[in-house]
């Protein structure tokens, strides 16, 4: 006769092994590195479960979704803001946050991501609208800072640190961005003709300048040139009037080299007319004396009678 007895025993082992196993899965939970769970014990919040490992009391104890404490990026969409000068800009923001206290985190606020998007995008209206767009253009680490210090004073209650908030791009209208290009082209474009004119500027200075210090010199070469060549035709006369006084010439060479001195004078096809000097006069009478003396000299030697 067939006894189930067993088969149920085997039912009941089976049952049995498998409720502890469930029971063993849920009792024994690992929290990684840099994350955080919050448990919760008959729907209450009971502790907070740090990187490690950790017992649970299996159907009572309910451990929540963990939540990631390290630093989070988190980039939200591009937002329409009015300017004090009434331009519409674009502007994409970046949050660096993170979650401090995972019990806060988890009670204070029902999205956080969704809250400090919502509270970035109001915080940049009411410090964007203050200021015009030059001043949003060129003020962006003021509205970080702004923001930033609105961001972690109202996130700090859910658990949450703002670390920075950074302004990744402000888009003008079209039209303002076609005159702001146009502006700086022309920007550019005077600078360019500045910087060409005070180039010309200084390449004429220059110019000057040198042509200016080559004429002094040149100047300074030639009364250097003037003047050594003075001193040089001085010494000539001083040589040749130390040599004829000192080979103490009598009248007869003097006239003699008054001769030799009258042809130069004529040569050149412009020399109409030149004057012989009163010397001359005397240095041909000394000529004719000597000649004058020497012919009878001569008479006597050829064809004189010697006298007696």
């Amino acid at each position: 006769m067939f006894n189930p007895l067993p088969v149920v025993l085997s039912f009941l082992l089976i049952a049995l092994v498998i409720f502890v196993l469930i029971v063993l899965i849920r009792s024994v939970r690992i929290v990684p590195q840099a994350r955080a769970g919050v448990v919760e014990r008959l729907g209450k919040y009971q502790r907070t479960l740090n990187p490690g490992l950790t017992i649970l009391i299996p159907f009572v104890d309910r451990l929540l979704p963990l939540l990631d404490l390290r630093e989070q990026v988190v980039s939200f969409p591009p937002q329409p803001v009015i300017t004090e000068d009434n331009l519409v800009v674009s502007i994409d923001t970046v949050v660096y946050f993170q979650v401090t206290d995972a019990r806060a985190a988890t009670y204070e606020i029902a999205n956080y991501i969704q809250a400090v998007e919502q509270l970035t995008t109001t915080t940049l209206r009411n410090v964007v609208g203050g200021l015009n767009l030059e001043q949003a253009l060129t003020s962006r680490d003021q509205i970080n800072g702004q923001l930033r210090g609105v961001l972690d004073e109202a996130t700090g209650r859910w658990g949450i640190r703002v670390s920075r908030v950074e302004l990744k791009a402000i888009d003008p209208p079209l039209s303002i961005q076609d005159s702001m290009e146009k502006q700086m082209r022309a920007e550019r474009d005077r600078r360019a003709a500045i910087l060409t004119a005070e180039g010309t500027k200084q390449s004429q200075i220059l110019t000057a300048e040198g042509e200016r210090q080559a004429a002094i010199l040149k100047a300074e070469g030639d009364a250097k040139a003037a003047i050594l060549r003075a001193d040089g035709e001085a010494q000539a006369i001083q040589k040749v009037f130390d040599a004829i006084h000192a080979g103490r010439p009598d009248q007869k060479l003097l006239a003699y080299q008054y001769l030799q001195t009258l042809p130069k004078l004529a040569e050149g096809s412009s020399n109409k007319l030149w004057i012989i000097p009163s010397e001359v006069g005397e240095a041909l009478k000394g000529i004719g004396g000597v000649l004058g003396n020497v012919a009878p000299d001569a008479g006597d030697s050829t064809g004189g009678v010697p006298r007696h």
